[in-house]
């Protein structure tokens, strides 16, 4: 059996790729990579519904950035190159569907982490699927606070952390 502290080293790890992805100075684009593996990684965004148009953007933006580290070689772990592939799947602006395409991403394809969700509804209908398979979900919008999960990464501003500056510059004019 493989140690639970392995996954959260792996997750780190793939974090790390898509965050410093852009930042290798080498011009990696006249290499040819060989890569010795693949790690699985979940895109869960609404492709169809109220909305699509909204998250559209941010599910090509990930796959952008997925398609921009295996251009540069991929991620390594454990000596290993690998690649990244990304498995999307739609939302449907449906919380329901959310939290039923998190429960296929991570039991039937098996992606290692997931981006994705817009609405609080689409992430508190995919919070227990994570808590329950103790898998990570990377949500990339601001939310309303008051919610804390070892399993989400939660990338957006709270209302504290964009009504404070506000007010600063409000009463300093």
């Amino acid at each position: 059996m493989i140690p639970e502290s392995f996954y959260w080293r792996l997750r780190a790890i793939i974090l790390s790729g898509v965050i410093l992805g852009g930042c290798s100075v080498e011009d990696a684009a006249s290499e040819k990579h060989v890569f010795q593996g693949e790690i699985k990684v979940g895109i869960l965004h609404s492709r169809s519904g109220t909305m699509a148009f909204s998250e559209g953007t941010a599910a090509e933006g990930e796959a952008l950035a997925i398609e921009e580290i295996n251009h540069r070689g991929g991620i390594q772990l454990n000596g290993k190159r690998l690649k990244i592939v990304p498995i999307e799947e739609d939302g449907a602006s449906d919380p329901m569907v959310f939290a039923e395409k998190a429960r296929k991403l991570i039991d039937t394809d098996q992606v290692t982490v997931v981006f994705g969700g817009w609405t609080s509804a689409s992430r508190k209908a995919m919070l227990p699927v994570f808590e329950e398979r103790n898998h990570l979900l990377f949500y990339p919008i601001q939310y309303e606070g008051q919610e804390c999960s070892s399993n989400i990464f939660y990338g957006g501003a709270t209302p504290n952390q964009q009504i404070e500056p506000a007010l600063d510059w409000l009463i300093g004019q």
